[in-house]
C-alpha cells in the first residue's frame, strides 16, 4: 500500500452487516501489519473489509456494499493512497 495521499477520499466505514451467507475474499494486503484490507464480494456486490488488530483484540469494519466496478475502483484507490 502507498502513503496516504493529501485531499484522499474518507471511506465510511461501519460495524459488519451479514448480508449474504458466503463472502469470497478476492484479495488482501498483507496480513503483517496491524491493519489488513480484504476486497470482498457476493452476489454481483462487492465490499472492503477492514481488520484492525490490538492486544485488545481485533476490530473489524467494512466499506459501503457497491457494485462489483465499484468496489474494484475503491479497492485500488486505497492501495493507491487515494483512500482510507
Amino acid at each position: 500500500m502507498k502513503p496516504l495521499k493529501e485531499g484522499h477520499v474518507a471511506i465510511d466505514w461501519s460495524d459488519p452487516v451479514a448480508r449474504c451467507n458466503s463472502v469470497r475474499v478476492r484479495s488482501y494486503t498483507c496480513d503483517c501489519l496491524p491493519t489488513v484490507y480484504e476486497l470482498c464480494a457476493a452476489g454481483g456486490l462487492g465490499h472492503i473489509r477492514r481488520t484492525e488488530r490490538s492486544t485488545k483484540g481485533d476490530r473489524i469494519s467494512e466499506s459501503p456494499w457497491l457494485r462489483d466496478t465499484e468496489a474494484k475502483r475503491l479497492w485500488h484507490d486505497l492501495l493507491d493512497g487515494e483512500a482510507r
